[in-house]
């Protein structure tokens, strides 16, 4: 077997490489306040990967890994792991001071429930991050191997707080996991402790002075805030009242205004290992969507240029398929059909005549109810655009806007719907965030975010599965390039947008943004100037 070294040198060297220099001007304690829009359903990420819910949780829980900007992995955890020659074993070393919120010590056990019981078979990206492990072996409290099928080297990029948090064994494997009765009164390892939701307000969570590195997380606490007005988001940050906010919670035609105030900064660091691609999400098993005809249609008569400059303000570029750009440098990059094109409105209608469906008296084709997702004000004038450029070539389209609970049924459960936005993560692997937008084996009802256009080939499927294997860069260049041609032929999705997420922080405050997972962060090492 052969070790892969990182940060074991010194206590020393781990605490500067987490604290950093800055640190020693810290001011210790105080309450740093999180704006995060809309509040998440419930505080499970085990279950669900809804876009708040890590931004509160992945202060509570940790994983076995932590990760650098270049995404190379940290300790967390785990100490150390090693990975045998063929891939097919991976050894965790444990940290041997670590306890749960309730005071009972982290073992090797809670890794093995963790991934086996939990997140192989209820994780939304679990289910495929964990596909090739067959066993968590334990042979001792504090090792924990992991025993795969074939290797799986995308699943070492997937071991974070916010992705795949370890769970407490004694306290979620009781009971149904789904329904668990600490779902929203989270207990995990990480540097604060749940106190109290009360709903339609606020998360608080408390400092955890037991926590396992070493003099963090440094404040005192912090406090969730949910905010349903966008503009008394803005002024919040804007009078200091409210201290961070990321992931669209300000309204980007406000980010320019905060980020001139001198206290306050602007930054889209943060989203590195996340690469979110905004998107429509078609239902092809519901008429007339079930023609392939119609669902390229709509993509070309999608503006995304004028989508990325008048609800996006600019923070963005367009998706030219389901893998982002972000992925160009390691070659997983490929581009699909260019439905920007000057004719796209020519070509739309064409399509659609095509189809069979000719435009009626009234100028419509026919009727269809688009569904927002109910992120806030950004995502409800991207249904009025949709509306507008779904209109041009002959569709009708009604805006519906429901809560996120009542959405993702829709979605994922019920398949009550014809066309919806969404946005998914792309994340550090196309394995990991983009499979399980189109895999066969992803077309799993009450699974949120992801196969909800219930669309897949035995070819498509092929591809990803080959791909999921192959050592060979080149070889999985080619595999990801013919798997992008076939989907952005079959168009179950919509690719809009690459959106690049703003974040506001306070400058009292330093250390927030940390790694590449900005907000989805644990917080340990921020601090009052």
């Amino acid at each position: 077997m052969h070790r892969i070294p990182f940060a074991m040198a010194s206590a020393a060297i781990a605490v500067a490489l987490f604290a950093g220099p800055s640190a020693l001007a810290q001011k210790p304690g105080g309450t740093l306040v999180q704006i995060t829009q809309p509040e998440p359903p419930n505080l499970a990420p085990y279950i669900s990967t809804s876009g708040p819910i890590g931004q509160v949780t992945a202060k509570v829980f940790d994983g076995l890994l932590d990760y650098d900007f270049d995404l190379k992995p940290k300790p967390a955890l785990a100490e150390s792991f090693t990975v045998a020659p063929d891939g097919k074993t991976v050894t965790f070393k444990l940290r041997k001071d670590v306890k749960f919120h309730d005071g009972k010590p982290f073992t090797s056990a809670d890794v093995r429930f963790t991934i086996m019981d939990v997140l192989k078979t209820n994780h939304p990206r679990g289910i495929a991050t964990f596909k090739e492990v067959t066993a968590v072996e334990t042979p001792d409290p504090h090792t924990a191997v992991f025993k795969l099928a074939t290797p799986a080297p995308y699943m070492m990029m997937a071991l974070s707080g916010y992705e795949s948090p370890i769970l407490p064994k004694h306290v979620y494997g009781v009971g149904d996991i789904k329904t668990h009765a600490k779902a929203n009164e989270p207990v995990g390892t990480g540097p604060f402790r749940f106190v109290e939701w009360r709903r339609g307000e606020f998360v608080r969570l408390d400092k955890n002075k037991d926590y396992w590195r070493a003099g963090q997380p440094y404040l005192d606490r912090i406090v969730v805030r949910f905010i349903a007005d966008a503009s008394t988001r803005t002024a919040a940050l804007e009078k200091g009242e409210a201290h961070v906010a990321g992931f669209g919670a300000v309204p980007y035609n406000d980010v320019k205004k905060l980020g001139a105030l001198p206290s306050l900064e602007v930054t889209t660091k943060g989203y590195e290992m996340i690469s979110p691609i905004v998107e429509l999400v078609i239902n092809t098993r519901k008429p007339p969507f079930d023609n392939q005809k119609v669902r390229q249609a709509v993509s070309y008569a999608v503006d995304r240029k004028f989508v990325i400059d008048n609800v996006w303000f600019g923070f963005g570029k367009p998706a030219m398929g389901p893998i982002s750009s972000n992925f160009a440098p390691s070659g997983l990059y490929a581009a699909g059909i260019d439905f920007t094109v000057a004719d796209r409105i020519e070509r739309a209608n064409k399509l659609l005549d095509e189809a069979g469906f000719p435009k009626k008296a009234d100028g419509f084709r026919f009727e269809i109810v688009h569904d927002i997702t109910p992120y806030g004000e950004e995502w409800q004038r991207f249904g009025e655009a949709v509306q507008q450029a779904l209109a041009q070539v002959g569709i009708k389209a009604t805006l519906r806007y429901e809560d996120v609970a009542k959405w993702l049924k829709r979605l994922y459960t019920d398949y009550d719907y014809f066309i919806s936005s969404n946005f998914l993560y792309n994340l550090a692997d196309p394995v990991l965030g983009v499979h399980r937008g189109f895999h066969s084996d992803r077309i799993k009802p009450g699974t949120v975010f992801v196969n909800g256009a219930r669309w897949s080939t035995p070819e498509t499927d092929a591809l990803m599965d080959k791909a999921t294997v192959e050592a060979d860069a080149a070889k999985r260049s080619v595999l990801y390039k013919d798997l992008v041609q076939k989907v952005s032929e079959g168009s179950p999705v919509i690719y809009v947008l690459e959106l690049q997420f703003p974040t506001i922080v306070n400058k009292q405050f330093r250390n927030v943004i940390t790694g590449p997972l900005g907000i989805y962060g644990n917080f340990a090492t921020a601090y009052r100037q």
